[in-house]
């Protein structure tokens, strides 16, 4: 009971304010500024550098919808594949019929694993299309990614989802939107983690911008998915069938991350 009294509580309510069937979430705010401010800061670096803002506003089309589709493919294929194999529709619409009626449910369930496949494979497509070497705009983009992963973060922290394990830390937070135990708070964490990994992205791309292609992006993927690897243990799992992996689904999706920037970290060129 002390454990409980002397953590903090949130209970804050995940929606800002509700007009009838619209409502506009904390959540959906935090995505929208993770995008605004990644476009500010990517247009800073495309102007220095000679790219023209028609480019970048294509760019960031391809990359909405690339990591839209990806998180909400990911939570469906990876978390929730043995519901949503019986309800495919749902997997691409913001809303269900079902016994009780029409219901508006949005897109509930992203997975940040799929959208990080999602966004390579954006580029992967838009740098085909406008023939912008892949590596040269990856190394440029992943200076952007980790704060908009913090913001999102942020946003899942005014969910109350995505919670930590139990703990008696002084900062744990008991989300009694969920239950009554004090908890890590595993949002935050991550987005500090992000916000840590924005703040080394950006010294080392300010520093030598024009190092070995590739390199950065490597970096930022052993630092991004190895945070990953480390904080999945102060997260509880997210669906059943986790609680009897060695490694969760978050963890094990991470591993392929790594290994590719590990690759690109030490990978030889030619001179």
């Amino acid at each position: 009971m002390n454990s409980i009294l002397s953590a903090i509580h949130w209970n804050i309510d995940p929606e800002m304010f509700n007009f009838g069937a619209f409502a506009l979430r904390y959540y959906a705010l935090c995505w929208l500024l993770a995008f605004f401010v990644s476009y500010v800061i990517m247009l800073r670096i495309f102007k220095k550098e000679g790219r023209t803002q028609e480019q970048l506003d294509q760019l960031s089309i391809y990359i909405f919808l690339g990591t839209l589709i990806g998180a909400r493919l990911g939570h469906c294929l990876f978390y929730d594949f043995e519901y949503y194999k019986d309800h495919i529709l749902e997997i691409f619409l913001p809303f269900k019929w079902d016994n009780t009626g029409f219901h508006i449910t949005g897109f509930a369930g992203l997975a940040s694993h799929g959208g990080a496949m999602g966004i390579l494979v954006a580029l992967y497509l838009f740098c085909r299309k406008t023939k912008t070497d892949f590596l040269w705009l990856a190394d440029r983009l992943v200076v952007v990614v980790p704060i908009a992963g913090a913001l999102i973060r942020i946003g899942n922290f005014f969910n109350s989802e995505i919670i930590g394990t139990p703990s008696d830390l002084p900062w744990a937070i008991v989300f009694e939107r969920v239950d009554n135990i004090p908890r890590h708070p595993g949002q935050l964490y991550e987005a500090i983690a992000y916000i840590l990994i924005f703040i080394i992205i950006g010294s080392l791309f300010k520093s030598n911008p024009n190092r070995q292609r590739g390199q950065l992006f490597g970096i930022f993927m052993v630092l991004l998915f190895g945070a990953r690897m480390v904080l999945e243990h102060f997260k509880i799992d997210q669906e059943a069938f986790e609680q009897s992996m060695a490694l969760n689904m978050g963890q094990l999706l991470s591993i392929p991350f790594i290994l590719v920037g590990l690759y690109f970290i030490f990978r030889k060129t030619k001179a």
